[in-house]
């Protein structure tokens, strides 16, 4: 009906605090009441050619849907389950082809940072700092990611309450900085599966613009004895389930062919699957009305 439709429209724009919105990079808001940002990309830098083809993919289908957009990849996966996990390109090697995929397509960079002797370095690269869930307290990264000055992207531990996620976002406000977004990726539930509370979303919202991760929230952390397996059939369940919550982007890992990637494989979405996939998000999140209490 029309005022079901109404409704879910209102539902869906409710944002974070008002004045909390922000710009992540040059035309690139956050919160602020438009349309979502998609944060994607492979899990790790495989070569500089598959990383160069993925984000030119990325922005093709974001350009043609009007999706803002923001490229991650990481340089090191430094939390495998085994030290036998492929990590990625290394953090020298891994900054310059993602400063090639800045200046050769011109999109945004969102990258992870491990440990505080990293943080500089990356800031003169990235556009975005990402803060692994694992270390999603960690009170000198924290604090050193905030004082480059770019906004950083906390993800929420997997043991960690939504309402917890109030003290690393302070952490960073405190330094001045106050481009902070928090990210709900999935909570423990037992042994190598995780689970998504809803009402987590609107519970963050209410200290910072929110992100999905659609598909670490599928992922099955070390379910296949020596790395992590994943349901990716579940992510867009999962990812339209947070539209209808209300959040301010999605963060998903993509590749063209999943099976092949050397990290997170199980739980990513195809590429070519995912034009289907934010057109539907965008169909329930951009009815364009204010929340109640939000005029």
């Amino acid at each position: 009906s029309q005022a079901g439709s109404l409704m879910s429209g209102r539902l869906a724009r409710r944002g974070p605090k008002l004045g909390r919105g922000f710009e992540l990079a040059t035309g690139v808001e956050i919160g602020t009441g438009g349309t979502f940002v998609l944060f994607a990309g492979p899990c790790a830098i495989e070569s500089p050619e598959i990383t160069l083809d993925i984000a030119r993919e990325l922005k093709r289908i974001t350009g043609e849907l009007g999706v803002p957009f923001v490229f991650k990849a990481s340089y090191d996966k430094a939390n495998r389950t085994s030290s036998k996990g492929f990590r990625g390109a290394g953090l020298d090697d891994g900054l310059e082809i993602l400063a090639s995929v800045k200046e050769q397509l011109g999109v945004p960079i969102l990258t992870d940072v491990h440990e505080t002797s990293q943080v500089q370095r990356v800031a003169e690269v990235a556009d975005v700092i990402q803060i692994p869930a694992m270390l999603s307290r960690q009170t000198d990264l924290l604090l050193a990611a905030a004082n480059t000055g770019l906004p950083v992207k906390i993800k929420k531990a997997q043991f960690m309450a939504p309402q917890d996620m109030a003290g690393a976002i302070d952490k960073v406000r405190s330094t001045g900085n106050d481009r902070v977004i928090a990210t709900e990726r999935g909570t423990s539930f037992g042994y190598n599966n995780l689970v998504v509370d809803m009402r987590g979303l609107p519970i963050m919202r209410r200290f910072a613009p929110v992100v999905f991760d659609a598909t670490h929230a599928v992922q099955r952390p070390g379910g296949l004895g020596d790395r992590s397996g994943g349901e990716s059939e579940f992510v867009p369940y999962l990812a339209r389930a947070a539209a209808g919550a209300g959040v301010d982007g999605f963060f998903m890992e993509t590749h063209f062919d999943p099976s092949k990637a050397l990290s997170d494989g199980p739980n990513m979405i195809a590429l070519a699957d995912l034009p289907a996939l934010l057109t539907d998000l965008l169909a329930i999140t951009g009815l364009g009305l204010t929340a109640p209490g939000n005029e």
